[in-house]
């Protein structure tokens, strides 16, 4: 709570947090001053193996449920409710690094055309729903917690709260800004007349507020009318925001801004997409590249 987690991460932490209790608890530990490190690397091997009901779990979950404990202890230490951190020399397993899933510039038209498809409100919300998310790199919890005042389209720009609350101002292209617009004027007043709206720039078919589950329903929806076979989230736009920004020759600390990453070290990892694809067309065009 102090740092400003999201609520979705506060919970992921209390489930986590829950698990250890619970492992402590089968020990006969139900003292957090008598937990050694022996027992916080038992509860890692426990996480990765699993047990005879449970399969074990991935290295990014285990990675997530380890930090969430050594939080808990590092606290604990420093008020003073322990004299030790018997986590703190407790390694978290390293997940493989990962490059994030772009997709071409004609790929998201094809998704962007889809969203078209249908009769209005709907089909209004939908198209202004992923432009907003490609045109801004919004995270799919930023472009549903959108009120109607946090968009300005007369200079075209919106104004996102991000991880830790953080708050950031993102231009919108004038797809989007066209998009949203055609949304709040013929689209949103016949949303809201089915229920109350409030001040939320998305709604559902019952005029409350969109859920993230429903968001990405209307993406996975609207992906399968496009005809795209590979895996399409919310994210996959973001990550298409800041691959074509760079592949464009965008500043990677302006990408850093806009997406509203803390470090630079996040978005650097989209410059290895980048460098992927430049070897990729090496290899396919230069005469001696094989």
């Amino acid at each position: 709570m102090e740092r400003g987690a999201a609520a979705n991460t506060l919970a992921a932490y209390r489930r986590d947090l829950g698990r250890y209790r619970d492992f402590l608890t089968e020990r006969g530990i139900t003292n957090a001053a008598a937990v050694h490190e022996a027992d916080v690397t038992g509860f890692l091997a426990h996480l990765r193996l699993g047990d005879s009901g449970h399969p074990g779990l991935a290295v990014s979950s285990t990675a997530r449920t380890l930090a969430a404990v050594r939080g808990l202890h590092r606290f604990l230490a420093l008020e003073g409710i322990t004299d030790t951190d018997p986590a703190a020399h407790v390694a978290p397993p390293r997940p493989p690094s990962r490059l994030p899933k772009a997709i071409p510039v004609d790929m998201v038209e094809r998704l962007l055309e889809a969203a078209s498809v249908g009769d209005p409100p709907l089909s209004l919300r939908d198209r202004a729903l992923l432009e907003l998310l490609y045109g801004a790199g919004a995270r799919i919890s930023e472009a549903v917690g959108l009120d109607v005042d946090d968009l300005d389209l007369e200079v075209r720009a919106v104004r996102l709260v991000g991880k830790g609350a953080k708050e950031r101002v993102v231009p919108i292209g004038r797809y989007a800004a066209e998009s949203l617009g055609a949304y709040l004027t013929r689209a949103r007043p016949a949303l809201s007349a089915a229920g109350r709206a409030g001040p939320a720039l998305f709604l559902g078919r019952r005029g409350a507020r969109l859920s993230r589950q429903s968001a990405w329903l209307v993406l996975q929806a609207v992906a399968g009318r496009a005809g795209l076979r590979e895996h399409v989230s919310p994210h996959t736009l973001r990550h298409s925001f800041a691959t074509h920004l760079l592949d464009g020759g965008a500043d990677v600390r302006v990408v850093q801004e806009l997406l509203g990453h803390a470090s630079v070290t996040t978005t650097q990892i989209y410059t290895m997409v980048s460098v992927h694809r430049l070897r990729e067309v090496y290899a396919e065009a230069h005469p001696r590249a094989r």
